[in-house]
């Protein structure tokens, strides 16, 4: 009678210990669940905050603890669409200037030019930041090249160091594009363009060549070439040891363009900031784009481009 008694009593204590055990492993596995769904989620968060640009693209240079060398930089093809455009080059520049503790400014270029309009923006502004702050200097530090657009913005520097292997110059003005008639004509197709003023298909690409359109196109580049020659004049002033060539749209090792007066000096960021400007600690002013604002770029582009009809047809103008 007794172990009548006892065997349920057994078997109900080990139904329970399983019972428990189970109600302890699903307990394990929904905590390491909720584990790793957080951990999942902080690294997402993480990523998106680099993307967005949330971490700081700039150093603030009061919280660095006493003088410190300004860098900017200025990377790639300028143009209003690229990291390189005059909205964050100027915006760079003033936090660089206005900031109580900076004893000389940087520009680091290495970029083979671009948009006239944005390296003429970003010139006016440097011979601006140089009269409001006549006791803070301004020097370019060229890394591979410097040239066209790239220059077009150094000529306003107090001095421009190179590398003596690298590339400055290519001052000139270029607009370029392509002709499709004589496919159009192997091929069969027949271009039906139709505007309102007798101009509005400047240089189109699908038509003949127009020597008018052609003459007048010269003339404009002709114009804002000497609007480049210019500003390399002004800003270079003395230096310049011009010749035939200087503004013929060719370019020149780092020390070529020393003998010619297009620079100043051999150097490095590192030896401007320790032997020029005397202060060592570098803090990057350089305004970087986040992911949002490229995002926003590609979408505007994108809204631009379903509307072709009122687009120019031709090709921007370039300084490279």
């Amino acid at each position: 009678m007794s172990e009548e008694n006892n065997t349920p009593n057994w078997e109900r204590g080990v139904l329970e210990k399983l019972a428990m055990s189970a109600i302890q492993e699903q307990r394990r596995a929904r905590h390491w669940s909720i584990f790793f769904k957080v951990l999942t989620f902080g690294y997402l968060f993480f990523l998106l905050f680099l993307l967005m640009g949330w971490a700081g693209s700039n150093s603030d240079g009061s919280m660095s603890g006493g003088k410190h060398t300004a860098l900017v930089d200025l990377q790639g093809v300028i143009s209003a669409d690229s990291n390189a455009n005059a909205d964050n080059l100027m915006a760079s520049l003033n936090d660089a200037f206005e900031d109580k503790n900076t004893a000389g400014v940087i520009l680091r270029v290495n970029s083979p030019g671009g948009s006239p309009v944005q390296a003429g923006l970003v010139n006016d502004e440097i011979r601006r930041l140089r009269t409001l702050h006549p006791d803070i200097p301004l020097y370019v530090v060229v890394e591979d090249m410097c040239a066209s657009g790239g220059y077009y913005i150094a000529a306003a520097a107090d001095k421009i160091y190179v590398n003596k292997a690298s590339i400055v110059g290519s001052i000139g003005v270029l607009m370029d594009g392509f002709g499709f008639t004589g496919t159009m004509e192997k091929l069969g197709v027949e271009r039906r363009l139709m505007t309102a003023g007798e101009n509005k298909g400047f240089m189109d690409p699908f038509s003949p060549r127009n020597p008018k359109h052609e003459a007048f196109t010269k003339g404009l580049l002709v114009g804002i070439h000497q609007q480049f020659i210019d500003v390399v004049k002004q800003g270079r002033g003395k230096r310049l040891k011009e010749t035939p060539e200087m503004f013929s749209g060719l370019f020149w090792s780092g020390d070529k363009a020393i003998e010619m007066g297009l620079a100043d000096e051999i150097g490095s960021l590192d030896s401007v900031a320790r032997d020029v400007i005397k202060v060592e600690n570098i803090v990057d002013f350089t305004t970087r784009e986040g992911f949002a604002d490229r995002l926003a770029k590609k979408l505007g582009a994108g809204v631009a481009s379903a509307f072709p009809g009122f687009g120019a047809q031709v090709g921007g103008v370039t300084l490279r």
